[in-house]
């Protein structure tokens, strides 16, 4: 096992030479109480225990069209195609993703502030937050590649220095969400068990990560035990729903070889009494715009 040294006692080791065992979660997944936020107590207690709800109609039909009129700006941007924060598809070149979004789009700024999705994270969270990471994610049709199996934070842990699991990602669907084109699979209890991965995280990882993860993603085996665990659950629904799920459940989907794309805007919402420190399994962090390490809370 690679030790580094991040000054913060370790919980949740990872990215080991040798055999890896599951650690049984120490944390609360929801933080907060009923009365703290518009989560009401069932839907709360539900989020405990399975690791994430869906909020049906987020967004208005709208809405919807404006913030998905947005994403077609963005991934248009001739500047913007050059930024390092715009990452494309490994064999298209299509975009796949862009990075630290809501700066740089006001429409998306406003969406982090707004009332609905603002104060749901800080009821979860039990805290104030601030941004960990946005990003936009397009899922074109025929051509879009899926994510890998993986715990967010198994990467956040090891390659940022996020210490606990204290965080909690919003998938907000701008199309509609089908169980044929690529729809998020979610394992519901999974996040009680953090699944440690194997081998050293490679100097700027985060450069192939994006694209297509093989570092920091679970054995076969270890997804099988899950499953067979917990099962699997799939967000399907209309356009304007959003997935609050998280940091460690284990999740992942398929590729979309249909005709109807999948577009979302992601965010991750940390809580600032988990702010990072150095990583706990990489030389050092990722870029700022992936990570941030401004812990300055969100207000409205």
């Amino acid at each position: 096992m690679t030790i580094i040294d991040t000054g913060v006692e370790d919980f949740y080791p990872t990215r080991v030479t040798g055999k890896v065992h599951p650690i049984d979660r120490t944390d609360p997944t929801v933080w907060g109480a009923p009365g703290d936020g518009p989560v009401d107590p069932a839907t709360l207690a539900s989020h405990e225990a399975k690791g994430y709800h869906i909020a049906e109609g987020l967004l208005s039909p709208a809405e919807v069209q404006t913030y998905w009129q947005e994403l077609v700006r963005l991934s248009g941007d001739q500047e913007l195609a050059a930024d390092e924060r715009v990452i494309t598809e490994k064999r298209s070149g299509e975009v796949r993703s862009i990075f630290e979004v809501h700066k740089i789009s006001e429409l998306i700024a406003e969406l982090v502030r707004d009332p609905r999705i603002l104060d749901r994270a800080r009821q979860i969270l039990g805290s104030d937050v601030y941004i960990h990471q946005s990003r936009v994610n397009y899922m074109p049709g025929f051509r879009g590649t899926g994510f890998y199996w993986h715990s967010d934070f198994e990467t956040w842990h090891a390659e940022d220095g996020m210490p606990r699991p204290r965080a909690v990602s919003c998938s907000i669907a701008l199309t509609d969400n089908y169980p044929f084109n690529g729809g998020l699979m979610v394992m519901p209890g999974s996040q009680r068990t953090f699944v440690q991965c194997a081998g050293e995280t490679p100097a700027d990882n985060y450069k192939a990560s994006l694209k297509e993860q093989e570092i920091g993603v679970p054995t076969e085996h270890d997804i099988t035990t899950l499953a067979a665990e917990y099962g699997i659950d799939q967000f399907t629904g209309p356009a304007g729903s959003a997935l609050w799920f998280d940091s460690n459940i284990m999740h992942g989907s398929g590729n979309n070889i249909t005709p109807y794309p999948r577009s979302n805007i992601f965010l991750v919402f940390n809580s600032v009494e988990n702010a990072l420190v150095d990583p706990f399994g990489a030389a050092k962090p990722r870029p700022a715009f992936i990570a941030s390490r401004d812990f300055t809370p969100v207000t409205r």
